[in-house]
């Protein structure tokens, strides 16, 4: 089990980028023990979308996306913009955005409401999650917040979080956790492809788990799926 270089944990380098997509959405939220996923209505705007990088929080009003473009211009490599539009199904991000955003160095969007343009995303290759497809247009009134820490759904994201975004779902995990759960993630990921094995060797879920038959599963397995 290979530890994280320090300095690694201020940036996602390529190999933990590969690392933490690898590893999934769900087995990092429930190797984390914290409330560190978003809302379930953020989907991929195309197949094969995934996300890996650090968060930069954006808050707006609805059907404003001025912070969206001054996020772009606040953003480093590798940021992930991580915005909360309310949930409104406006189309606050497109093409020109996403252009922008790339040569920038934007690792990806994910966002609380409306995008458009999503087959040109797709050719552009911008991975994007957001809560609607939406095209009614935006004002550019408000300026909004940019770097402020922000909250969606149970999660609270903050700048430099670690955003992972894949076909399951987003997680934000905080910085300084990151470590712990990726340790944590390994760990399950071994035992789960343990358990994998026997299973295809003629074992029981209900064994390998120690499940009684005389009881739910439900009251044997609180922690969530497997």
């Amino acid at each position: 089990m290979s530890a994280v270089p320090a300095q690694e944990l201020g940036r996602i380098s390529a190999e933990l980028r590969a690392e933490l997509l690898s590893l999934g959405t769900a087995t990092l939220y429930e190797a984390s023990g914290i409330d560190c996923f978003l809302p379930p209505r953020l989907r991929p705007v195309w197949e094969g979308a995934e996300i890996a990088g650090r968060a930069l929080p954006v808050r707006t009003r609805v059907a404003d996306n001025l912070p969206l473009h001054r996020a772009v211009a606040a953003a480093e490599t590798g940021d992930v913009l991580v915005v909360d539009a309310r949930g409104s199904s406006h189309g606050y991000w497109g093409e020109v955005l996403a252009v922008a955003a790339q040569q920038r160095g934007v690792a990806g969007l994910v966002i609380d409401g409306g995008v458009r343009d999503t087959a040109a995303l797709k050719s552009l290759g911008f991975p994007v999650f957001s809560a609607h497809v939406a095209i009614e247009g935006t004002l550019k009134d408000e300026w909004g917040t940019v770097g402020e820490p922000i909250r969606l759904g149970s999660a609270p994201v903050s700048r430099g979080d670690v955003i992972v975004a894949d076909c399951d779902g987003v997680v934000a995990i905080p910085q300084s956790a990151l470590r712990t759960v990726l340790d944590a993630a390994r760990e399950r990921t071994a035992k789960e492809e343990h358990y994998l094995a026997r299973i295809r060797g003629g074992a029981l879920t209900m064994d390998l788990y120690g499940l009684s038959r005389s009881r739910s599963v439900r009251d044997e397995n609180p922690g969530g799926a497997r």
